[in-house]
C-alpha cells in the first residue's frame, strides 16, 4: 500500500528512496519494496547524455514521470521540477507543479534551494495541497554557482547556510529535505533539528532516509564509481559481457540455434519450391 505524506513524516525506520527514470527501473524498485521513487532531473546526465541537468525540460520530466508511475503504481512518487520552471516565481512554480502532478500521477514534486523566491514557492504550493520535497547542500541545477560538483557546508558559513536553508524549507511546508554531499556531522545536526525526514545522498548514516540512483547502485556504467554511491552489483559489466557473447555467436552462426527457430511442414515447403 502506497505511503502518504504523514506516513513518511512519522516513519520510525529509515526511508529508502531510489532515483529511477523509466518503467523497468520503477518496476524493480517497487518489487524491492522501496518507500519512495524519485524521478530526478539527473536523467539529463544518466539517460539523455547531457553534461548537466540544465537542458532538461518539463516535458522530459513528465515523459519519464509517466513511465515510472506505470511501473510503480503503488509507490510514493516524487518528480523533480527542472531548472527554470520554478525559480522565476511562485506562479510559475505552481503551474509547473500542477502540470507534473496532473500528467504523471506523482504524489509530490522536488525543488532545489532555499532562496526567498523558492521558499515563497514552497509555501504557495504546500498551502494549496501540493507536497514539496526540499533539497539543500550540493544542488546540481546551480552547481556552477557553488563552485562545481563538490561537497558543501565544510566551513562555518556554508554549514550555517545549509542548516538555515533546511529549517526554512521545513517552515515553508516541505515534508522532507534531501541533503546532498555535505559532511556527515552536519547532516546529523540538521536531522536532529528537523521534525520532517532528511534524505541523504553523500550525507552520512544519520539521516532519516537515503537515496541512490538506480544506475549507480546497480553499476550500470563501468568505471563510473562515485564516492557518495555504493555499487551493489556490476550490471554494466555483465551486460557488456552478454552483448559480446551474443556478437560472437552471431558471427560464428551459433545463434540462433534450433531451439530459437520455428518449423514448417515439408509438404508446405515443397509447394513453395
Amino acid at each position: 500500500m502506497k505511503r502518504s505524506v504523514p506516513d513518511l513524516i512519522q516513519a520510525a525506520d529509515p526511508l529508502v528512496m531510489v532515483t529511477a527514470y523509466d518503467y523497468p527501473g520503477a518496476r524493480h524498485a517497487e518489487a524491492a519494496g522501496v518507500d519512495l521513487i524519485l524521478v530526478g532531473d539527473s536523467l539529463g546526465n544518466v539517460v539523455l547524455g547531457y553534461d548537466s541537468t540544465a537542458p532538461v525540460t518539463l516535458a522530459d520530466m513528465i515523459h519519464h514521470g509517466r513511465a515510472v508511475r506505470r511501473g510503480a503504481p503503488e509507490t510514493f512518487l516524487v518528480v523533480d521540477l527542472p531548472f527554470g520552471t520554478y525559480q522565476t516565481g511562485a506562479g510559475d512554480a505552481m503551474r509547473s507543479a500542477v502540470q507534473v502532478i496532473q500528467q504523471t500521477g506523482a504524489d509530490a514534486v522536488k525543488m532545489e534551494g532555499a532562496t526567498p523566491e523558492i521558499l515563497e514557492a514552497v509555501t504557495v504550493l504546500t498551502r494549496n495541497g501540493l507536497p514539496v520535497m526540499g533539497h539543500v547542500g550540493l544542488m546540481p541545477q546551480t552547481a556552477t554557482a557553488q563552485g562545481g560538483l563538490k561537497v558543501q557546508g565544510r566551513d562555518e558559513e556554508g554549514a550555517r547556510r545549509t542548516l538555515d536553508g533546511a529549517l526554512a524549507l521545513q517552515e515553508a511546508g516541505a515534508f522532507s529535505v534531501v541533503l546532498e554531499a555535505i559532511p556527515a556531522r552536519l547532516a546529523r545536526l540538521i536531522t536532529e533539528r528537523l521534525a520532517v525526514p532528511t534524505i541523504g545522498i553523500g550525507a552520512g548514516v544519520h539521516c532519516r532516509g537515503q537515496v541512490l540512483v538506480y544506475h549507480d547502485l546497480l553499476g550500470l556504467y563501468e568505471g563510473d564509481e562515485k564516492k557518495l554511491a555504493k555499487r551493489y552489483a556490476e550490471v554494466g559489466r555483465t551486460s557488456r559481457e552478454a552483448l559480446e557473447a551474443y556478437a560472437r555467436e552471431v558471427r560464428a552462426r551459433e545463434f540462433p540455434g534450433k531451439e530459437h527457430s520455428f518449423v514448417m511442414k515439408d509438404e508446405v515447403l515443397g509447394k513453395l519450391y
